[in-house]
């Protein structure tokens, strides 16, 4: 059999899947490859950022991603513990408020649980399960793919490729592209488990993320569903054996409960970024291109915001819009991203790591209770909150790049001074432009240009762009709060949400503005 198609993702996990919706919302011709039967049994990544929420809303999906996802009635406080239903050091306490600057909080939902929602967003969509990429071959043309599955050997001809396939991306080995490491390599071991009486048994004590403070074990206990289940990450022993999961999980729970062990899977904890997200017509998205402590929930949301970056630049060069640098501007803009997240990622899973647990902390002696609280100030000092609440992170980021037309003095590199801006490169602000519909949901299929001037001055720019082939909405926006909130009378913003340019005046050269940003400019 022999098919065709404009883009080839291979690998069906959150970020190919991602890309899959971002194309097929860009009415593109693509298809997808997933050796697996698409079934995910462990619930690997359990919180969706606000920036993903957003693309969830872009792509229809939100609402049914809050359904399945963690009990609203739940608890999502963090708890430092020196065992669950032990000695309690310190306590994150989280609100339910809907924040200011998105329409879409986070959202607690572990992947075998969203990943039914995009698949079945995606029914109608050409998804091969159970099919392996045995080879493929690159011209000038495009890629040559052959495709191997249960039942016959396929090949399939492609603008395309976009290699989705993991941090053991065998589309990336084959391409001899290296990754740089930026940390040590460290072997956890992951055990799920069932506990389905703890919750009851915890009352008022329960938390979502238990962290172990003992010197036995550091690492992260967390509810995985809110429904009973928990997964629990440990340090193999010293000679790399495994720890015995059962074992592991009585000294992590010191009170009398039943449980069921689900799984006890080793993983190694790598800290890369590829040199280069693109060979030809070849890309690299999610772990395929960075991998990155979990620590902080920045990992899966990183590859997401690869799919939505690469998928609408994709979209404009098969429509035949874009310039030969937009593709190449999927590198520029990403990889620094990747660095930066993988870095904040680090500096949480260091602040956890790194601690000397004294015996005595486990003790209801004078001296164990004075461990504790100097724990606990030291931990308020250096405002370990920052790992669960970096809307900075998610939403702050500013890409940098030949598309994208720069100003001087840009606002601070430090997610956690963020505040919503509308300088070039950074997401376009979210306001409600009347209730239920946000700033945001303008965005998507073209540029769009935000007057809060009027529209009766916009004509050149739209004929420019018009001339170009380029889709371009104006949208006039009159409600002052907004005009304040964005800066300046003219913000052009790209299909992907990021601000292209900015200005109190209409461009005298129009024609060069849409080269720029659409990457006709070398």
């Amino acid at each position: 059999m022999k098919a065709s198609t404009d883009v080839l993702i291979v690998g069906g996990g959150p970020v190919g899947l991602a890309l899959l919706l971002e194309l097929r919302y860009q009415n593109i011709n693509c298809m997808l490859i997933e050796q697996s039967d698409g079934t995910v049994n462990d619930p690997k990544v359990s919180t969706l950022g606000s920036r993903t929420m957003e693309l969830c809303r872009r792509w229809g999906i939100a609402r049914s991603i809050r359904e399945v996802g963690f009990p609203v009635d739940h608890t999502q406080d963090i708890a430092w513990v020196t065992a669950v239903g032990g000695h309690e050091i310190f306590r994150v306490k989280t609100s339910r408020s809907h924040p200011s600057y998105t329409p879409e909080p986070d959202q607690v939902c572990p992947q075998n649980q969203f990943t039914p929602v995009f698949l079945k967003a995606l029914q109608h969509e050409p998804i091969y399960l159970n099919a392996r990429l045995d080879r493929f071959e690159q011209s000038d043309s495009g890629i040559t793919a052959h495709i191997t599955n249960t039942e016959q050997s396929y090949v399939i001809q492609a603008r395309y490729l976009v290699a989705c396939d993991g941090a053991r991306s065998n589309i990336r080995k084959a391409c001899e592209v290296q990754s740089q490491q930026y940390h040590e390599t460290t072997v956890f071991q992951s055990v799920v488990f069932d506990a389905p009486k703890l919750a009851e048994q915890l009352s008022d004590r329960n938390a979502m993320v238990f962290y172990l403070v003992n010197p036995t074990l550091q690492e992260p206990l967390r509810a995985v569903d809110g429904k009973g289940q928990y997964r629990l990450i440990l340090k193999p022993n010293a000679d790399g054996q495994l720890r015995d999961p059962e074992e592991a999980v009585r000294l992590a729970i010191v009170i009398n409960t039943p449980i069921n062990i689900i799984s006890n899977v080793p993983w190694r904890l790598s800290h890369r970024v590829v040199e280069q997200y693109r060979q030809g017509n070849i890309f690299f998205a999610g772990d395929a291109a960075h991998t990155l402590s979990p620590s902080g929930g920045f990992g899966m949301n990183t590859g997401i915001g690869d799919a939505l970056d690469l998928g609408w630049k994709l979209a404009a060069t098969v429509k035949g819009w874009a310039g030969e640098q937009l593709l190449d501007s999927y590198e520029t803009e990403r990889k620094l991203i990747a660095v930066r997240n993988l870095e904040e990622a680090n500096a949480n899973l260091q602040r956890t790591q790194s601690r000397v647990i004294p015996p005595a902390i486990l003790s209801d002696s004078p001296e164990g209770k004075q461990l504790r609280q100097q724990m606990a100030i030291g931990m308020e000092r250096s405002n370990v909150r920052r790992e669960f609440d970096a809307p900075g992170v998610h939403l702050g980021f500013r890409y940098e790049s030949p598309v994208i037309v720069s100003e001087a003095d840009p606002p601070t590199d430090n997610p956690f001074e963020w505040k919503q801006t509308s300088y070039p490169g950074c997401r376009a602000p979210h306001a409600w432009l009347e209730p239920g519909k946000s700033t945001l949901d303008l965005f998507g299929h073209g540029f769009v240009l935000l007057s809060f001037q009027g529209d009766s001055e916009c004509d050149r720019i739209q004929s420019a762009f018009q001339a170009k082939g380029v889709p371009l909405t104006v949208h006039s926006i009159a409600q002052p709060e907004i005009a304040g909130l964005y800066e300046r009378s003219y913000v052009l913003v790209r299909p992907d949400g990021h601000v292209a340019w900015r200005s109190d005046r209409l461009p005298n050269n129009p024609e060069a503005l849409v080269d720029q940003v659409r990457g006709a400019i070398r």
